[in-house]
Parts: C-alpha cells; sequence; structure tokens
C-alpha cells in the first residue's frame, strides 16, 4: 500500500493531465475508501489546487503543472538567458555556491566557465555534466534518488549531503511564487531539498521569470520572506514588484 504522500502526489499528477477525477475510480485505483480519497481532495482543496465537485474534482486554472526540463527549456527562452547573465554577475570568484535543477538554473551553469575557484553544488546531473572538465570549478552532486522528468536528485541521501555544507548562495528556481502560498514547486521531495538549499544559503536568490508569478504548485518550499533578491525579466507587474520591494526584497529587471 502506498504511502499518504505517495497516493497524494499520483492523485494530483492524475488531476494536471486528466483536468478532473472521480472520487469512485480514484478509490479502486488506489484501492482505498471513498472517505480516503474525499480527505484527499479535501487536503487539495485547501491548499487551492482543485475545485470539488459532486463525486470528484476539478484542476483550477492558476496551478502550474509539471512538464519535462525539456519542455521547460522551450519556455520563455530568451527571458532565462537574460536571467541567467544578470545571475552570473552576482557570483563573485571563490564562493560556494548551489544551483538547483531547473533550466534557468542550467542557463546560470551555461554562463560559469569563466569564474574561478567556485565551489558548485547541484542536485541536477544535467547542470553537473555541463560543467564537467572546468579546472576552475569543483563541482559536488548531492546523490539520492534521479526524477527523470527533470534530471534532479531527491531523497533523503541528497538532503544528508546537503545537510552537511554552508554556501555563500543559492540560486533557486520556482514553479509557482505568490503571497498566499510562498513558493512552490511540483514535486514534494523536490521542496523538502529546495528547504534545506534555502537553510544552508547565506542568501538567497530566487531566478525565474514572470510566469510563475500569482501563481502556485502542488508542494511549499518557503515563505517568500526567505528571498534576499529576485532576478526576473521586465513583465512583473508593479503591484507584484511594490509588495516583494516592501518585504525587503531586492527585485532585479532584466
Amino acid at each position: 500500500m502506498k504511502s499518504t504522500v505517495e497516493r497524494r502526489n499520483k492523485i494530483i499528477q492524475k488531476i494536471e493531465s486528466e483536468g478532473s477525477v472521480r472520487v469512485d475510480e480514484l478509490s479502486d485505483e488506489f484501492d482505498v475508501s471513498s472517505v480516503t480519497i474525499r480527505n484527499d481532495l479535501d487536503f487539495f482543496e485547501e491548499k487551492g489546487l482543485i475545485h470539488r465537485t459532486y463525486g470528484g474534482a476539478l484542476l483550477r486554472n492558476n496551478i502550474y503543472n509539471d512538464p519535462s526540463i525539456e519542455e521547460k527549456k522551450k519556455i520563455n527562452i530568451e527571458e532565462k538567458k537574460r536571467i541567467a547573465e544578470c545571475a552570473v554577475d552576482l557570483i563573485k570568484d571563490g564562493e560556494s555556491i548551489i544551483l538547483d535543477s531547473g533550466s534557468t538554473t542550467r542557463e546560470i551553469a551555461l554562463r560559469l566557465k569563466e569564474k574561478k575557484n567556485l565551489t558548485i553544488m547541484t542536485n541536477a546531473i544535467n547542470i553537473a555534466l555541463e560543467l564537467a572538465g572546468s579546472t576552475n570549478l569543483e563541482i559536488m552532486l548531492t546523490g539520492g534518488v534521479l526524477r527523470d522528468k527533470s534530471y534532479s536528485l531527491v531523497g533523503p541521501e541528497a538532503e544528508r549531503t546537503m545537510q552537511n555544507y554552508y554556501f555563500n548562495k543559492l540560486f533557486l528556481g520556482v514553479d509557482g511564487m505568490d503571497f498566499e502560498h510562498g513558493l512552490t514547486t511540483f514535486h514534494p521531495l523536490e521542496a523538502q531539498l529546495n528547504r534545506i538549499m534555502v537553510e544552508r544559503s547565506n542568501e538567497v536568490i530566487a531566478v525565474t521569470d514572470s510566469s510563475k508569478f500569482n501563481r502556485h504548485s502542488f508542494s511549499y518550499i518557503c515563505d517568500l520572506n526567505h528571498i534576499n533578491t529576485l532576478v526576473t525579466d521586465k513583465n512583473i507587474s508593479a503591484d507584484f514588484e511594490d509588495k516583494l520591494k516592501k518585504r525587503d526584497i531586492m527585485v532585479i529587471k532584466v
């Protein structure tokens, strides 16, 4: 029998892919009672992820889904390149940094080879491969269980590795950012590892294009007050930017 977390993760993926679900069908599929399924759907509704319907549920239209890293690479690519170029300028030679998995952080990695004496921890095997062979960079991988969709490593082993170190800066990609739900991402284990990254970093720099604002995904990472700096594109709304600045978050628009 799957754990509650595993079952709920499968259910939200099913809702995301199909748009709607029925209680009786989920009860049969996961071999649990309809009461258990209703409790799961109540949990999602409380988090603002779904609309409950008679006998089932519908996905809310402000929820970010979980595209593969190959799909993400094609979305807002010019904005991501500009964000990456700016982010690299925030890195000083000799620093220790974390690069979270994601398409924007990969763009950062592609621009790091001219830096000197950097120590880079990442949970993304594609980022580690991009940086392999760079003589001025020390590359560290977290270890853990591979997520095929994102090329990221997650789980207890990745978390234990991250807890052994402290870093100057974290470059964090997110799937959603709003003032009610904070920073969110789709996968629960990814979010759990991201929280440890935040705890182990002196400075947290969120790197994301403006399409992620005022939306949220399934798994909570942290509140917005944990961010020091946001690097984003010029399409950020004036209202959203003002609210961030009132929380003493530096906003860099590129």
